[in-house]
């Protein structure tokens, strides 16, 4: 059987883009077969280059969004620069810009002001807050509308609410964005017309709070702060075991705690007790349920309790570390795990969560350096090495 190609092969996308929320959408672009083109600052670049050094020196926010890219490193407030990148988008299929809020309007690179002067470019415009409104021009960092989406209220322990570990809001928004570009690109195929996509981190986050947003706003208080534990259900927490593990378990229905209090447990009586036998109970009788839990599971080792559990059909796992989740065996066993070469050597990467089955493997292509790609897209646009001198003499490009 003939290997399909990547279904985006073919497209080209010109970004200019920083931080996380457009970089993670594009980088879903480029593993799928797109062409990504990542527009740069001359000074520094993508001000996340600058993050950290954790990832053998480069900054892992970087690496992680932006494999696959060429960059472009080109000053846009100067007119030779911005005519570079306008004369790129002319021959693109999508752009996608994350600038504060009004910095693309006024070089002319806006969603709608690109798809009027080009009809089938899709063009996408990534902001915090939306194109209007009291916040439009408010900054938007992750944290900032983790908190204005009300996460962090539904997030933490009953003492003290947090912020998600990851950057939520612009993960949101990222992917809010991708699929937008995909389905725009499906309606040119319909219809010869792109169109523009605006996706705002806070509506992206909005949408992933539906579930606690409709239980506070039709009749009943919002979920309350419960750590690992989940605020309707019990048990359903982290158990700590012998040798100091710590092993989560869900109990879904009457049946499964009858079972684990028969199986697991030991404790046969738990099952029909008036106080245990129902969730309703069990969840207004939490601190003994977690009590009666938390015994049995203390004399098992983390592995016996997993062995257990997962024996009587209960729902369980381990609370990873981060370098368990690096060495987790599914991960091994689905050879999920690639490389991927950066400036400074191959570092480990997993494949993208969307797999297709008889294309070609996600095309994981190497993290740029800044500018790494400047003289080649110049030279393709037609510009000479003495025209390029010129403008690299005058800090347009690097």
């Amino acid at each position: 059987m003939n290997t399909l190609p990547l279904p985006l092969d073919g497209i080209t996308v010109v970004a200019v883009e920083q931080a996380v929320a457009a970089p993670f959408a594009t980088r879903q672009l480029a593993d799928l077969g797109a062409r990504v083109i990542k527009v740069e600052r001359p000074d520094g670049g993508d001000f996340a280059r600058g993050y950290d050094t954790a990832a053998r020196g480069l900054a892992s926010h970087f690496v992680w969004c932006n494999r696959g890219k060429e960059s472009l490193a080109v000053d846009l407030k100067d007119p030779r620069g911005l005519a570079v990148v306008r004369e790129l988008v002319a021959g693109a299929d999508v752009f996608v810009q994350n600038l504060a809020q009004g910095a693309a309007a006024r070089l002319g690179l806006d969603a709608a002001s690109l798809c009027a002067a080009h009809p089938r470019l899709v063009a996408v415009d990534i902001s915090g807050y939306g194109a209007d409104g009291p916040y439009a021009h408010r900054r938007a960092y992750d944290m900032l509308v983790q908190c204005e989406a009300g996460l962090v209220s539904v997030t933490g322990t009953a003492d003290r609410p947090v912020k998600a570990g990851i950057p939520a809001a612009d993960i949101a928004a990222a992917i809010y964005a991708f699929s937008g570009v995909l389905a725009a690109l499906l309606r040119r195929a319909n219809t010869g017309r792109g169109g523009p996509v605006e996706v705002s981190m806070l509506d992206a986050l909005a949408e992933w709070m539906g579930h606690p947003l409709h239980q506070g706003t039709h009749g009943s208080a919002p979920p309350a702060r419960t750590g690992l534990a989940h605020s309707v259900i019990a048990p359903y927490d982290a158990y700590a075991t012998a040798d100091g593990e710590q092993v989560l378990l869900s109990v879904q229905n009457d049946r499964e705690w009858r079972r684990l209090a028969e199986q697991v447990l030991g404790r046969p009586e738990l099952a029909d007790d008036p106080d245990f036998a129902t969730n309703a109970a069990r969840t207004a009788n939490r601190e003994r349920t977690d009590e009666a839990v938390g015994r049995g599971l203390a004399g098992l080792t983390g592995r016996e309790a997993l062995a257990g559990l997962e024996a009587a059909g209960i729902a369980c796992a381990r609370l990873n570390t981060v370098a368990d989740v690096a060495a987790h065996p599914q991960l091994a066993a689905r050879d999920r795990w690639r490389e991927v070469g950066t400036p400074v050597g191959p570092l480990r990467a997993l494949l993208p969560p969307i797999t297709l089955p008889g294309s070609e493997e996600a095309r994981m292509g190497a993290v740029p350096a800044l500018g790494e790609h400047t003289d080649a897209l110049l030279r393709a646009l037609g510009m000479t090495d003495e025209q390029t001198s010129v403008l690299r003499r005058d800090g347009v490009i690097v």
